[in-house]
């Protein structure tokens, strides 16, 4: 191959030297440590759009962004619906102030939620507890019960005799 036929191919490889940073499909899951499916999967329900290099997806800071905040969404709880709709009020680019307010509903329901889920919770510990206690109960009672049982009494000994 010819010097110039190498640089050209160079050239076409290379990204340009003021270009925002990319990323690969690999990077990204190594950075968040998720597999590339997960990213994946985040691309089929509308929360990344890579671009495409052939037939590698090229990840933008935009896109690394979407993806910190879906994860930041599903570790609180959130669905991929209602993390959705936030990330695309933070792609708005307009006044942050509808992105808060909608993160703030969001997140008082979520609270909401799982304050009843505990409440629950609580209810149904209490329950188990009543439970044990009860099989305790029933339990000691039969032990009892099985010890004075497998005591020879002293009137049964003395007729014997």
């Amino acid at each position: 191959m010819s010097t110039a036929a190498r640089s050209i191919r160079v050239k076409a490889t290379t990204p340009p030297k003021d270009a925002p940073p990319s990323f690969t499909i690999t990077e990204l899951a190594a950075e968040f440590d998720i597999t590339p499916r997960a990213i994946r999967f985040y691309e089929d329900v509308g929360l990344l759009e890579p671009a495409r290099a052939g037939r590698n997806r090229v990840y933008t800071h935009r896109d690394r962004t979407r993806l910190k905040l879906t994860l930041r969404g599903k570790r609180l709880g959130l669905s991929l619906l209602e993390i959705k709709q936030l990330v695309d009020l933070y792609d708005s680019g307009t006044d942050e102030r509808p992105q808060l307010e909608a993160f703030l509903l969001v997140l008082n329901d979520h609270r909401r939620q799982l304050e009843q889920q505990l409440d629950d919770i609580q209810v149904t510990l209490a329950e188990i507890g009543q439970h044990e206690a009860r099989c305790h109960a029933l339990l000691a009672g039969k032990a009892k019960a099985a010890k004075s049982a497998a005591r020879p009494s002293t009137r049964r000994v003395a007729a014997v005799r």
